[in-house]
């Protein structure tokens, strides 16, 4: 009887398998099933508010909360590391077994204002004490890059997340280089490209603009920019480990396989069915995307080029750029969402 399919992407590959936004339940199938980290977005809590396994249990953690605090946004912040805790600590023993090489669960916080490097800060120092295994997540932009000089300095392991462009990820490797360089800090880092949102946000430009292009040829965008990312950190010998993932099919995860990665998914629809269809472990990372497809892409998407080009951005555009708006928007209606469900419990308790 073959292992399930996960532990054998371990075993056969340097590709590791992680868990993203699970609830508890979800948790424990992922490790069971071979998992070795965990990603947290800003969207977490509204998810499990709704989720009809852990609404009860995540309604009892927000009720907590507010009687903690009477500040809305902080309560906010209380609730997602209180949601998050249970989730850290299953991953604690893989954290401890390793030496702190796996094990991870990443967090991100308020979304709304993380164009303020000060609160990027001020969100990670919180963050960090949930656990010793918790990874703290800063954007790719221009506070990001702000924040990164005091996090390495205070040994804060960091996840570099909103990134969709090649030279975004340059950036934050070339800042984290310069600054471990400088202090002797080097805290783990991990840097996040999500395949599957920088895919959505082409799609939608292809709708609005009526841009004739092959769905075949599109569907490659994400990881034509991906890879190229991937090959440029080994090339670079850049000191990251590469997250990768996308909930949109499976290809985020099995189109990666062969790659020294980490690659984050959903629970539902995404892991289980690749443990259901339980496919041969085969390294796909190195199948080069055509030049053909590259060359129709950056003909007819600017925002492909943008993304794609070593030097396609300028740090001051990274917080403007089409899929890190689109993600980060994601989240901000979730965190509003959370916000507004906190005003009207507050009163009526």
């Amino acid at each position: 009887m073959n292992k399930p399919y996960f532990i054998r992407v371990t075993e056969q590959s340097p590709t590791i398998f992680w868990i993203n936004n699970p609830t508890r339940w979800q948790a424990d199938m992922a490790l069971e099933h071979g998992a070795l980290g965990c990603t947290n977005n800003p969207s977490y809590t509204q998810k499990m508010i709704d989720h009809p396994e852990e609404g009860e249990h995540a309604l009892r953690l927000l009720d907590e909360s507010i009687r903690e605090c009477d500040d809305d946004w902080e309560t906010a912040e209380i609730f997602q590391r209180k949601m998050v805790k249970p989730i850290a600590e299953k991953f604690m023993p893989l954290y401890e077994k390793s030496n702190g090489q796996h094990g991870y669960v990443s967090i991100q916080g308020d979304p709304i204002n993380e164009d303020d490097a000060d609160a990027v800060i001020r969100g990670a120092r919180a963050n960090r004490v949930v656990a010793p295994n918790i990874c703290c997540k800063i954007p790719t932009t221009t506070s990001g890059l702000k924040a990164m000089e005091t996090m390495v300095a205070e040994d804060i392991p960091i996840n570099a997340t909103e990134i969709f462009g090649v030279s975004q990820f340059i950036s934050i490797c070339e800042a984290y280089k310069q600054v471990s360089g400088a202090n002797g800090h080097k805290p783990m880092f991990y840097m996040s490209h999500i395949a599957g949102i920088y895919d959505d946000h082409l799609g939608n430009y292809v709708k609005e603009n009526d841009i004739q292009i092959s769905p075949d040829v599109l569907h490659q965008a994400g990881l034509a920019v991906a890879r190229k990312v991937y090959n440029l950190m080994i090339e670079r010998d850049y000191p990251c480990v590469f997250i990768g993932g996308g909930e949109r099919g499976l290809h985020p995860f099995t189109e990666m396989v062969g790659g020294k990665v980490c690659i984050t998914i959903n629970w539902e629809g995404t892991a289980d069915r690749l443990i259901e269809q339980d496919p041969p472990v085969v390294y796909r990372i190195f199948n080069p995307v055509p030049q053909k497809v590259i060359d129709e892409l950056m003909e007819k998407l600017p925002d492909f080029k943008r993304g794609y080009l070593d030097d396609g951005l300028e740090p001051e555009e990274y917080d403007e750029f089409g899929p890190v708006e689109l993600f980060r928007s994601s989240f901000i209606k979730s965190w509003k969402r959370v916000i507004q469900l906190i005003k009207e419990r507050r009163a009526a308790i």
